[in-house]
């Protein structure tokens, strides 16, 4: 199955945060370092071998079907094959998280990669070792968590030593990190959301991810790299400033 396997790529949302940067361009085609932030995403998936990709798009969602479109060949290396849901031709709008995915599950597999379009995590490795310890164990979903931003200190999930995600309650003491938005996931973690969702619910990713944990259906582990949640034209800003000496962005 590793060998099969598709990535999901969110790139649906309005970025009203990144006003008025978005108003014209949609949040993953804002560029960091000279390259959009869907593209640092393309490549990496590239280089584990994952060259099948889907994207849901909306706001503005013509502007990244033409740039794959027009995307030259780069490196002698084989192109994506990109297959797009098309939220704002189907329903007028965005279908959130776990909707857009529900959406799209005719076009993916039964195991995949999901990751969102507007975060920047450039020394990322999407390995099909990953892929194949997923497909061997039996959970719905495997996450990527990483240390705690400043504009998330309180972090979303738990993590156990032997590898389980945990849905803390809030007056649990215990470390929380937060979600990356990488992950591996079954097609059966969207089972309560009819397949391919065709009346376009609307739905978060968060509350399927808790129910999940708490049946001990989710597995985490933690990523120490560059990461950043691309949120703010601010932050886009830090990740353009002329690389120093020092040690690379991370929250």
């Amino acid at each position: 199955m590793s060998t099969n396997i598709k990535a999901m790529i969110l790139a649906a949302g309005r970025g009203e945060r990144m006003r008025p940067l978005t108003d014209r361009t949609p949040k993953p085609l804002l560029q960091v370092r000279g390259k959009p932030l869907i593209d640092w995403h393309v490549e990496a998936l590239a280089r584990g071998g994952f060259n099948v990709l889907v994207i849901n798009t909306a706001w503005l969602g013509e502007q990244v079907s033409n740039h794959f479109g027009v995307h030259p060949k780069q490196d002698g290396r084989e192109q994506p094959s990109i297959f797009y849901s098309d939220e704002a031709a189907d329903f007028g709008g965005a279908l959130e998280t776990a909707g857009g995915i529900a959406r799209a599950l005719p076009l993916l597999g039964e195991v995949f990669w999901v990751l969102a379009g507007d975060v920047y995590v450039p020394g990322f490795e999407f390995s099909r070792d990953a892929v194949s310890r997923f497909v061997a164990g039996n959970k719905l979903a495997h996450l990527w968590l990483v240390a705690n931003p400043p504009h998330n200190r309180r972090g979303d999930f738990g993590l156990s030593p032997d590898g389980l995600a945990l849905n803390l309650p809030p007056d649990n003491p215990q470390a929380r990190h937060t979600y990356s938005t990488i992950g591996l996931y079954r097609r059966a973690f969207f089972s309560e959301l009819p397949f391919g969702n065709p009346q376009g619910v609307k739905a978060p990713l968060a509350p399927l991810l808790r129910a999940a944990m708490d049946n001990q259906r989710v597995s985490a582990e933690l990523y120490a790299g560059a990461w950043t949640d691309v949120g703010t034209p601010a932050r886009l800003d830090e990740l353009n400033q002329p690389i120093t000496n020092e040690s690379p962005h991370s929250p």
